[in-house]
């Protein structure tokens, strides 16, 4: 029981920003997968998204002059 309460007024002493940062922490720890899953997509996103709004992208599409391709079009 002594322990107890030991260990019990050795919480109680630690400041909030302590408190606060162990909080933080453990929370990272438990929800690591969804947070590495998100940065992922987001990255890919970013990455995407500046490699389409380039000019050279659009140049894909575009038939180029030349001999006759395979495709009609």
């Amino acid at each position: 029981m002594a322990m107890k309460r030991q260990s019990e007024a050795a919480v109680r002493r630690e400041s909030f920003l302590t408190r606060l940062v162990t909080s933080v922490f453990s929370f990272v720890q438990l929800a690591e997968f969804e947070i590495l899953f998100f940065l992922f997509v987001f990255i890919t996103f970013l990455i995407f998204k500046d490699l389409t709004s380039r000019p050279e992208y659009n140049q894909i599409f575009v038939k180029k002059p030349g001999g006759d391709d395979f495709w009609p079009f």
